[in-house]
């Protein structure tokens, strides 16, 4: 039986690059879509004896979506899990947040998704089988001033998982979302050299006192997208986040805890 394939969107770097290593050692034959061509990350998987393919594009062109569907079920004849990675955030408070910068966030972080998930679906339901993952955000379950528009897309990929999976459950696709706190990537390197917050604003807020790792999120990708593992697991909001949605302490009485 040749190996199983993995779609992974936005592996260039961060979560997304930890999550394609991760799968392709374990044995997973890896497919990436991203802006540009994520050399390093094709290189790693390489290097660890893994197969890897790599295109570049926009995941919120349809066309281009649709070409890369085509190209990888024509390079390796399945689709059995999609990692819905690629993202990009916006800090900005909603009353000066542009209508083309909103939309512009929309378009990649939950149309880009969707367009995703109907081009491997239409392939995972035909062989009966599949995982889709989608990779939402704290931002997701909770609101976060200074980002209307990067929370409503998290909000909304959370409900578009919840609707894949009433839908092709009992047809053997299973759509799960994680819903990560903060990570030390480089998007959160972006973000704060903004000056919107520090490392302490993050770690004095979260349970566990610390950021999470790319490695974090990404077993838990691995275990949502496993047939086995995660079999019965369809339409959940898994938060890896340290506690930070399940924390509703005053600060002073979070950190006499520590």
């Amino acid at each position: 039986m040749p190996s199983r394939v993995a779609v992974i969107t936005g592996a260039a770097q961060g979560i997304g690059r930890r999550t394609a290593e991760m799968l392709a050692e374990r044995g997973y034959r890896i497919a990436i879509i991203d802006l540009h061509r994520p050399a390093e990350t094709i290189a790693s998987i390489q290097g660890r004896g893994g197969e890897a393919l790599a295109r570049a594009g926009d995941v919120s062109d349809e066309a281009i979506v649709g070409r890369f569907a085509d190209e990888v079920i024509q390079a390796y004849g399945r689709a059995d899990v999609l990692v819905n990675n690629a993202g990009i955030s916006l800090i900005s408070p909603a009353e000066h947040t542009s209508a083309r910068d909103y939309r512009r966030v929309l378009e990649v972080n939950l149309v880009g998704p969707f367009l995703l998930a109907r081009a491997f679906g239409e392939k995972m339901l035909e062989a009966g089988s599949g995982s889709i993952v989608n990779v939402a955000s704290v931002a997701g379950l909770l609101g976060i001033a200074d980002r209307a528009a990067y929370n409503a897309s998290k909000h909304g990929l959370v409900g578009l998982t919840r609707t894949l999976a009433a839908e092709w459950g009992g047809r053997g696709v299973r759509a799960n979302a994680v819903c990560p706190g903060w990570v030390k990537t480089e998007m959160d390197a972006a973000d704060q050299a903004g000056g919107s917050y520090s490392d302490a604003d993050i770690t004095g807020r979260m349970p566990m006192a610390r950021f999470a790792t790319p490695d974090d999120v990404a077993r838990a990708i691995a275990f949502l997208a496993d047939p086995v593992e995660s079999a019965f697991i369809n339409g959940h909001a898994l938060s890896v986040d340290g506690g930070w949605a399940a924390d509703g302490s005053w600060q002073s009485l979070r950190l006499r805890k520590r």
